[in-house]
């Protein structure tokens, strides 16, 4: 074979790296047993100073029985604890069963809580889930989560009070104020009620879980509200994270 036979030997062109995905990052070395640990103590003196200061905690909506109690948080979604109380101290005198509040019609139940925002829909969900608790639940409240969500106008944060304050299930309501507060001290960190819920399930200890959502909620309302947290006046402000904390009043 002559010098000029020869064919020259392509050479191998080495492919593009991928370009990554847009938006997508680095991911974040996994925290050593010593951060672990040390973050699992800070949760705990936080639920043990909240149980110290206030070992019962309840909630403010006022109810007489478990059903009572599942349509004063129905009628909760978009108002105050306060406002929903004044108003249904008069519908639950007169309608504390699902029976009388059927009895009582969607009218009659509008006439009750007309001061309340979404008055007229809150009233269509409040008989109808009544008269569903009749047909299909004996009259009784049922204690199961997927049960109460076939209810109208019952939501995940309303069957878990429910499960937690009527039936004493270890669950965590998560409302604003909650929220906002597992993400800022921080506890369970989550764009959606639920991630902070599942967060909060994983990480508070088991001995303050049926309290937990009652001491965030309460905290959220009064110390560490959305405007101006009152960080001066707040029990656990030596074990928050958060960067904007108020240093006095």
């Amino acid at each position: 074979m002559t010098e000029s036979s020869r064919q020259p030997v392509a050479k191998r062109v080495p492919k593009p790296l991928a370009k990554p995905a847009k938006g997508a990052t680095k991911k974040d070395k996994p925290p050593t047993r010593k951060k672990v640990a040390a973050e699992q103590e800070r949760v705990r003196a936080i639920f043990a100073r909240f149980a110290a200061l206030n070992p019962h905690p309840e909630g403010e909506l006022e109810y007489v029985n478990p059903f009572t109690l599942l349509v004063a948080v129905v009628l909760s979604a978009q108002a105050t604890d306060i406002g929903v109380n004044r108003a249904t101290r008069g519908l639950f005198a007169c309608a504390s069963t699902p029976q009388a509040m059927v009895s009582l019609g969607e009218e009659g139940v509008r006439e009750k809580i007309k001061t309340i925002g979404l008055f007229r829909a809150k009233a269509k969900n409040v008989v109808a889930l009544s008269r569903k608790l009749i047909d299909e639940f004996g009259g009784e409240v049922p204690d199961t989560r997927e049960a109460l969500e076939s209810l109208p106008g019952v939501g995940r944060k309303t069957a878990n009070v429910v499960l937690n304050t009527a039936f004493g299930e270890k669950t965590i309501a998560v409302d604003t104020h909650l929220f906002r507060v597992s993400n800022r001290i921080p506890l369970a960190r989550g764009t959606t009620p639920e991630a902070v819920e599942r967060g909060l399930l994983a990480i508070v200890p088991d001995e303050y879980l049926l309290h937990a959502h009652h001491w965030l909620i309460l905290h959220g309302r009064y110390i560490c509200k959305a405007r101006k947290p009152l960080c001066f006046a707040c029990p656990i402000a030596d074990l928050c994270q958060f960067p904007d904390k108020v240093a006095c009043a």
